[in-house]
């Protein structure tokens, strides 16, 4: 898969769709989403390294805008200024084609599903009503995406991020769309066990908080 066929665009509406957020605007030859949260007021996402970002992130002198681009870190660090920072790795990422069966629940945890418009939340909690696992999908006409698939760490090694991705891609519609995530390190091992496959990395770079 070249740079330029990589589904960005289609992630990057659904995430924002997901978040709550406003939904991407062309850029700077990328795409800006306008968060306006602690720590990020904007993001631009790019499919490959270009002169365009390059050319953006010389102009920008303060914390909080932050590039991304389906690269590796390297790659991204030769076309930032002096100065910035590399955030940790991420992969961009594609599910399988095959179905699967969502595994049962395990005893003494509770399996809740909520769902508005093209948002589906599924939270895991225990006997306690602490929260153990959860996580959130998204569907547009063009993707499936899946967002903050996060388990506890005293609830970890027990399947619940399984069954939470499981229980998410139950709410999906368009059996032909594409599935996408982008992963952290130590998530990218999950997914590739559950089939999925790495179409690029993934790489952030932004100056330096106070």
């Amino acid at each position: 898969m070249t740079d330029q066929s990589l589904p960005v665009a289609a992630w990057l509406k659904a995430r924002s769709i997901a978040r709550g957020l406003p939904l991407p605007v062309a850029d700077h030859g990328g795409l800006r989403v306008d968060t306006f949260a602690a720590g990020e007021v904007q993001r631009w996402v790019y499919p490959a390294v270009t002169a365009d970002l390059a050319e953006l992130a010389r102009g920008i002198d303060l914390p909080g805008y932050l590039v991304k681009a389906c690269a590796a870190p390297e790659q991204l660090r030769v076309a930032l200024p002096a100065g910035w920072q590399i955030h940790a790795p991420g992969y961009f990422m594609a599910g399988p084609d095959a179905l699967f069966a969502v595994p049962l629940c395990p005893p003494a945890y509770l399996v809740e599903v909520a769902q508005a418009g093209w948002v589906t939340h599924v939270r895991v909690t225990s006997e306690s009503g602490e929260l153990a696992a959860g996580g959130y999908a998204a569907e547009t006409d063009d993707a499936f995406i899946y967002d903050r698939i996060a388990t506890a760490p005293a609830h970890r090694r027990r399947g619940l991020a399984r069954l939470v991705m499981a229980t998410l891609r139950q709410a999906k519609v368009g059996v032909a769309k594409p599935e996408l995530l982008v992963a952290t390190d130590q998530g990218r091992a999950l997914y590739e066990s559950l089939g999925w496959r790495t179409l690029s990395a993934y790489s952030t770079g932004s100056l330096p908080g106070a």
